[in-house]
């Protein structure tokens, strides 16, 4: 196996999200032991010799190439299920996994059509024998608790009716919030968290208008490091650019385990929904099609399973 296009096929194989197990099989599968140490020899990256010489797994290596080898069947069986169901266990992996996932949770609750986190609701207490919201409060401390309560236990109204100088009066009272925060935290604020959790997402879209008109910037841009509140706004006012940042951070190669799971989250979960006005807006936003950057960055079934799904609308 030396270095051939071989070796090369293998070492993207173990590259990116995903494998490319057709490349495993063919290749790894029909090689002798000579052309598999090659392999090993001509990988430091996935290989190392200790002290005697001896050749062996980077044990690092071997863990994060389980969580590549799971992507693809962790989007099918995220696919497979009931989208109540689904989302409640998101829900659940994020109170778990800690702070630095629980914008999962604001994702799910302000996306959601009201009867859509009803269903999750619903599911949660068929799962876990708990509500999310008695979950939310006992798992999170401090300010984010009292926003995250009242988001994911809202009911909105869903119709198009606005009343635009009930709209206007509150994007006033967000902007002197936001531009007054040495005097107080936006998110401890009573009415930041009534209007963020009561009112539709038509109405809530509203405001934004409004508030930009008002302040001369969006929303979002002046809550600076509040990143729940943050991402708070942007689901319920401009959702489909936020899914087009959470995928296009995804595919990045530098972030995290839990980042990357966004691709599967926001592609398995937006798939029958709005997908469409997705693709759309990633276009829009960073001038390529979703479909060319998962070819470009994803491998193996898990990259052709994304595929499938993204092309449905």
């Amino acid at each position: 196996m030396a270095f051939t296009d071989e070796l090369n096929a293998l070492n993207n194989a173990f590259s990116g999200l995903g494998v490319d197990e057709k490349s495993l099989i063919s290749i790894l599968g029909n090689s002798h032991p000579e052309e598999r140490k090659c392999f090993r020899k001509g990988t430091p990256h996935l290989f190392k010799e200790d002290e005697r010489l001896f050749e062996r797994w980077n044990d690092e290596r071997v863990r994060l190439l389980k969580h590549e080898f799971m992507r693809f069947k962790n989007a099918v069986v995220l696919w497979a299920m009931h989208p109540w169901e689904r989302d409640a266990r998101l829900v659940k992996e994020a109170l778990k996994k800690g702070t630095e996932v629980h914008g999962v949770i604001v994702e799910i609750a302000c996306t959601r059509s009201s009867e859509e986190l009803l269903g999750a609701r619903k599911a949660y207490h068929s799962l876990f024998d708990h509500s999310i919201e008695e979950d939310v409060a006992s798992h999170i401390d401090g300010p984010e608790s009292k926003l995250l309560v009242a988001i994911v236990s809202a009911y909105r109204y869903e119709g198009a009716k606005v009343n635009d100088v009930t709209a206007k009066s509150e994007a006033q009272t967000l902007s002197h919030v936001l531009k007054n925060t040495d005097n107080t935290n936006p998110i401890e604020d009573d009415e930041v968290i009534r209007i963020l959790s009561t009112r539709s997402k038509a109405h809530l879209q509203v405001v934004y208008k409004h508030y930009k008109e008002i302040s001369g910037n969006n929303m979002d841009e002046d809550l600076g490091a509040d990143l729940m509140l943050k991402e708070a706004v942007q689901c319920l006012c401009t959702p489909h650019t936020y899914f087009s940042k959470v995928l296009e951070v995804a595919l990045r190669n530098d972030v995290d385990k839990n980042t990357k799971k966004g691709l599967t989250r926001v592609i398995v979960t937006r798939a029958d929904t709005d997908m469409k006005q997705i693709k759309e807006e990633y276009q829009n936003q960073y001038g390529v099609s979703l479909s060319s950057k998962i070819e470009k960055t994803a491998n193996g079934n898990y990259k052709d399973f994304l595929l499938t799904l993204v092309a449905r609308t």
